[in-house]
């Protein structure tokens, strides 16, 4: 199995399945840091603009996950694994209204993996058509 720049946590996926059938197709970015800190924001596809400086990191849930390019820098030799938690979520994320907010935790790569992705090259930025 390939290494992954972002996985999910159950409690996550259940916090996205929730959203999804209410919602629709999802999106999700790494906020960079303003207004709500450094949170992974969730939003309908299509109501967040994906720009040139937006990394691509694969998907959650069948979701695209987005990280700005600056703060992607930051974080690439770590693993994003996005949780949901009881508390008030941003008021731009779809998860506000639920009770529930999405975290980010991570860890590092290991040596194999750090090696894994630097064959697969960088990856893509702007937006990225994903299939079903």
């Amino acid at each position: 199995m390939a290494v992954s720049r972002v996985s999910a946590t159950e409690a996550a996926a259940a916090l996205i399945a929730r959203l999804q059938s209410v919602h629709g197709p999802l999106l999700f970015h790494q906020s960079g840091g303003c207004c709500d800190g450094s949170a992974p924001m969730c939003y309908p596809q299509g109501d967040f603009q994906v720009g040139e400086q937006d990394v691509y990191l694969g998907d959650i849930c069948g979701c695209p996950f987005y990280i700005g390019k600056a703060q992607f820098e930051y974080w690439r030799h770590t693993h994003l694994i996005i949780d949901a938690v009881p508390g008030r979520g941003s008021g731009f994320s779809l998860e506000s209204p639920e009770g529930m907010r999405f975290l980010t935790r991570s860890r590092l790569y290991t040596e194999a993996e750090e090696a894994e992705l630097a064959a697969l090259g960088e990856p893509p930025t702007g937006d990225v058509v994903v299939e079903p």
